[in-house]
Protein backbone atom coordinates (compact mmCIF):
# COMPACT_ATOMS: atom_id res chain seq x y z
CA UNK A 1 0.00 0.00 0.00
CA UNK A 2 1.73 3.13 -1.25
CA UNK A 3 0.87 6.81 -1.64
CA UNK A 4 1.63 7.80 -5.23
CA UNK A 5 1.62 11.45 -6.26
CA UNK A 6 0.88 13.06 -9.60
CA UNK A 7 1.63 16.67 -10.58
CA UNK A 8 1.05 18.50 -13.85
CA UNK A 9 2.15 21.93 -15.02
CA UNK A 10 0.68 23.54 -18.13
CA UNK A 11 2.64 25.63 -20.63
CA UNK A 12 1.65 28.78 -18.80
CA UNK A 13 2.78 29.76 -15.29
CA UNK A 14 2.23 26.67 -13.18
CA UNK A 15 5.10 25.02 -11.36
CA UNK A 16 4.86 21.24 -11.03
CA UNK A 17 8.04 21.23 -8.92
CA UNK A 18 6.17 22.99 -6.11
CA UNK A 19 3.34 20.51 -6.47
CA UNK A 20 5.86 17.67 -6.22
CA UNK A 21 7.29 19.02 -2.99
CA UNK A 22 3.84 19.21 -1.43
CA UNK A 23 3.05 15.67 -2.54
CA UNK A 24 6.26 14.35 -0.99
CA UNK A 25 5.44 16.22 2.22
CA UNK A 26 2.06 14.48 2.18
CA UNK A 27 3.80 11.12 2.34
CA UNK A 28 4.06 10.16 -1.34
CA UNK A 29 6.90 7.72 -1.93
CA UNK A 30 6.82 8.27 -5.69
CA UNK A 31 5.75 11.38 -7.62
CA UNK A 32 5.09 11.50 -11.36
CA UNK A 33 5.35 14.93 -12.99
CA UNK A 34 4.24 16.04 -16.45
CA UNK A 35 5.84 19.31 -17.56
CA UNK A 36 4.05 21.59 -20.00
CA UNK A 37 1.23 19.12 -20.56
CA UNK A 38 -2.21 20.48 -21.30
CA UNK A 39 -5.04 18.86 -19.40
CA UNK A 40 -6.92 18.58 -22.69
CA UNK A 41 -4.35 16.20 -24.16
CA UNK A 42 -5.52 12.63 -24.33
CA UNK A 43 -2.07 11.26 -23.47
CA UNK A 44 0.31 12.48 -20.79
CA UNK A 45 3.47 10.31 -20.52
CA UNK A 46 3.99 10.51 -16.75
CA UNK A 47 0.26 10.19 -16.09
CA UNK A 48 0.21 6.99 -18.11
CA UNK A 49 3.19 5.67 -16.10
CA UNK A 50 1.45 6.66 -12.88
CA UNK A 51 -1.66 4.67 -13.79
CA UNK A 52 0.47 1.65 -14.66
CA UNK A 53 2.26 1.86 -11.29
CA UNK A 54 -0.89 2.00 -9.15
CA UNK A 55 -1.86 -1.26 -7.44
CA UNK A 56 -4.85 -2.31 -5.30
CA UNK A 57 -4.62 -0.67 -1.89
CA UNK A 58 -2.56 2.30 -3.16
CA UNK A 59 -3.65 5.92 -2.86
CA UNK A 60 -3.28 8.45 -5.67
CA UNK A 61 -2.57 11.94 -4.34
CA UNK A 62 -2.84 15.22 -6.28
CA UNK A 63 -2.87 18.90 -5.32
CA UNK A 64 -6.03 19.79 -7.24
CA UNK A 65 -8.59 17.76 -9.18
CA UNK A 66 -7.85 19.65 -12.41
CA UNK A 67 -4.34 18.16 -12.36
CA UNK A 68 -5.74 14.70 -13.17
CA UNK A 69 -9.00 15.42 -15.01
CA UNK A 70 -9.48 17.08 -18.42
CA UNK A 71 -13.22 17.64 -17.83
CA UNK A 72 -15.94 16.67 -15.38
CA UNK A 73 -16.73 13.63 -17.51
CA UNK A 74 -13.07 12.61 -17.69
CA UNK A 75 -12.70 13.13 -13.94
CA UNK A 76 -15.60 10.77 -13.32
CA UNK A 77 -14.02 8.21 -15.65
CA UNK A 78 -10.73 8.47 -13.74
CA UNK A 79 -12.50 8.08 -10.40
CA UNK A 80 -14.38 5.01 -11.68
CA UNK A 81 -11.15 3.51 -13.02
CA UNK A 82 -9.41 3.99 -9.68
CA UNK A 83 -12.34 2.49 -7.79
CA UNK A 84 -12.38 -0.53 -10.10
CA UNK A 85 -8.68 -1.08 -9.45
CA UNK A 86 -9.05 -0.64 -5.70
CA UNK A 87 -7.11 2.63 -5.59
CA UNK A 88 -8.16 5.59 -3.42
CA UNK A 89 -7.90 9.26 -4.39
CA UNK A 90 -6.82 12.14 -2.16
CA UNK A 91 -6.77 15.82 -3.16
CA UNK A 92 -4.75 18.19 -0.96
CA UNK A 93 -6.45 21.51 -1.81
CA UNK A 94 -9.99 20.19 -1.94
CA UNK A 95 -11.84 18.03 0.60
CA UNK A 96 -11.60 14.90 -1.52
CA UNK A 97 -10.61 11.63 0.11
CA UNK A 98 -12.23 8.45 -1.17
CA UNK A 99 -10.96 6.53 1.83
CA UNK A 100 -13.91 8.17 3.61
CA UNK A 101 -17.64 7.77 2.99
CA UNK A 102 -17.93 11.53 2.38
CA UNK A 103 -15.32 11.39 -0.37
CA UNK A 104 -17.11 8.57 -2.17
CA UNK A 105 -20.41 10.47 -1.89
CA UNK A 106 -18.82 13.51 -3.55
CA UNK A 107 -17.99 11.56 -6.69
CA UNK A 108 -21.44 9.97 -6.75
CA UNK A 109 -23.02 13.44 -6.73
CA UNK A 110 -20.52 14.73 -9.29
CA UNK A 111 -21.32 11.85 -11.63
CA UNK A 112 -25.05 12.58 -11.31
CA UNK A 113 -24.54 16.24 -12.22
CA UNK A 114 -22.31 15.32 -15.16
CA UNK A 115 -24.95 12.96 -16.53
CA UNK A 116 -27.65 15.59 -15.99
CA UNK A 117 -25.60 18.19 -17.89
CA UNK A 118 -24.98 15.78 -20.75
CA UNK A 119 -28.69 14.94 -21.00
CA UNK A 120 -29.60 18.64 -21.10
CA UNK A 121 -27.11 19.33 -23.89
CA UNK A 122 -28.43 16.43 -25.97
CA UNK A 123 -32.04 17.51 -25.43
CA UNK A 124 -31.32 21.14 -26.38
CA UNK A 125 -29.39 20.01 -29.44
CA UNK A 126 -32.31 17.88 -30.64
CA UNK A 127 -34.76 20.71 -29.94
CA UNK A 128 -32.62 23.10 -31.94
CA UNK A 129 -32.44 20.72 -34.90
CA UNK A 130 -36.19 20.12 -34.77
CA UNK A 131 -36.80 23.88 -34.83
CA UNK A 132 -34.49 24.23 -37.82
CA UNK A 133 -36.30 21.46 -39.69
CA UNK A 134 -39.65 23.09 -38.92
CA UNK A 135 -38.45 26.22 -40.70
CA UNK A 136 -37.89 24.16 -43.83
CA UNK A 137 -34.13 23.66 -43.54
CA UNK A 138 -32.71 20.16 -44.00
CA UNK A 139 -29.83 18.83 -41.97
CA UNK A 140 -26.55 17.97 -43.65
CA UNK A 141 -22.90 18.82 -43.96
CA UNK A 142 -23.56 22.54 -44.48
CA UNK A 143 -25.75 22.98 -41.41
CA UNK A 144 -24.45 25.39 -38.80
CA UNK A 145 -24.42 24.44 -35.15
CA UNK A 146 -26.56 26.11 -32.54
CA UNK A 147 -25.25 27.11 -29.12
CA UNK A 148 -26.11 23.77 -27.49
CA UNK A 149 -24.38 21.84 -30.26
CA UNK A 150 -21.28 24.02 -29.98
CA UNK A 151 -21.17 23.38 -26.22
CA UNK A 152 -21.55 19.64 -26.76
CA UNK A 153 -18.89 19.61 -29.49
CA UNK A 154 -16.43 21.32 -27.15
CA UNK A 155 -17.26 18.86 -24.38
CA UNK A 156 -16.59 15.95 -26.71
CA UNK A 157 -13.27 17.49 -27.75
CA UNK A 158 -12.30 17.93 -24.07
CA UNK A 159 -13.03 14.22 -23.61
CA UNK A 160 -10.47 13.43 -26.30
CA UNK A 161 -12.81 12.84 -29.25
CA UNK A 162 -11.43 13.56 -32.73
CA UNK A 163 -12.94 16.14 -35.07
CA UNK A 164 -14.23 13.30 -37.25
CA UNK A 165 -15.88 11.55 -34.27
CA UNK A 166 -17.52 14.80 -33.15
CA UNK A 167 -19.03 15.34 -36.61
CA UNK A 168 -20.40 11.81 -36.70
CA UNK A 169 -21.84 12.05 -33.17
CA UNK A 170 -23.62 15.35 -33.88
CA UNK A 171 -25.08 13.90 -37.08
CA UNK A 172 -26.30 10.74 -35.34
CA UNK A 173 -28.05 12.82 -32.68
CA UNK A 174 -29.85 14.72 -35.44
CA UNK A 175 -30.65 11.55 -37.42
CA UNK A 176 -28.61 12.87 -40.36
CA UNK A 177 -27.08 10.57 -42.94
CA UNK A 178 -23.93 12.65 -43.39
CA UNK A 179 -21.53 13.75 -40.62
CA UNK A 180 -21.31 17.42 -39.75
CA UNK A 181 -18.46 18.83 -41.84
CA UNK A 182 -14.99 19.22 -40.36
CA UNK A 183 -14.97 22.93 -41.10
CA UNK A 184 -18.21 23.36 -39.14
CA UNK A 185 -16.70 21.46 -36.20
CA UNK A 186 -13.49 23.51 -36.51
CA UNK A 187 -15.51 26.73 -36.22
CA UNK A 188 -17.35 25.39 -33.17
CA UNK A 189 -14.01 24.59 -31.52
CA UNK A 190 -12.48 27.94 -32.44
CA UNK A 191 -10.12 26.19 -34.88
CA UNK A 192 -11.42 27.53 -38.21
CA UNK A 193 -8.17 29.32 -38.96
CA UNK A 194 -6.36 25.99 -39.25
CA UNK A 195 -8.05 25.29 -42.56
CA UNK A 196 -8.85 22.14 -44.46
CA UNK A 197 -5.25 21.00 -44.84
CA UNK A 198 -4.76 20.42 -41.11
CA UNK A 199 -7.60 17.99 -40.48
CA UNK A 200 -5.36 14.96 -40.69
CA UNK A 201 -3.31 16.15 -37.71
CA UNK A 202 -6.32 16.95 -35.55
CA UNK A 203 -8.40 13.81 -36.13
Amino acid sequence: MARIGYARGSTRDQHPEAQGERLKAAGCTRVYVDHGASGAKASRPEWDKCLERLEPGDTLVCVKLDRIGRSVRNLIDVANLLETRGVDLVCLDQPIDTTSAQGKLFFTILAAFAEFERALIIERTKDGLAATAARGRNGGRKARLNESQVTYARQLRAEGKSVREIGVTLAEMANQDKPVSRQTVYRALGMAQLGVLTWGFLG
